[in-house]
């Protein structure tokens, strides 16, 4: 299989993985996490993607024998995909704001 091959199997497979539905929580696991919290974590998640990618990427511009470039493109995608998955549930956020907002008491 060549690399390529591997790369795609890979996007596939994170992509089946973000496309499953996560488990639902107990009512005392549900109570325990509040909202801003796991929008924090969920930010800090996507900041750290980046922060991976961008490493990653210096070390193969710098020659590091480790690093191959198939990984860079991996992590560099997984890193694009994450921010663009946190705009989408921002802007679904700002939207929701703005419909409560609107409605009249």
């Amino acid at each position: 299989m060549s690399n390529i091959d591997l790369m795609v199997n890979q996007l596939r497979a994170v992509a089946a993985q973000a496309a499953t539905a996560p488990a639902p929580l107990s009512d005392e696991a549900a109570s325990s996490r509040d909202f801003a919290s796991m929008l924090k974590t969920a930010i800090d998640e996507v900041n750290g993607a980046q922060l991976d990618a961008k490493q990653m990427s210096r070390q193969f511009e710098t020659g590091d024998p480790e690093v191959n470039l198939q990984d860079v493109v991996l992590s560099l995608q997984k890193a694009s995909l994450s921010f663009q998955t946190m705009v989408q549930v921002r802007n679904k956020l700002v939207s929701a704001y703005q419909e409560v907002m609107s409605m009249q008491v």
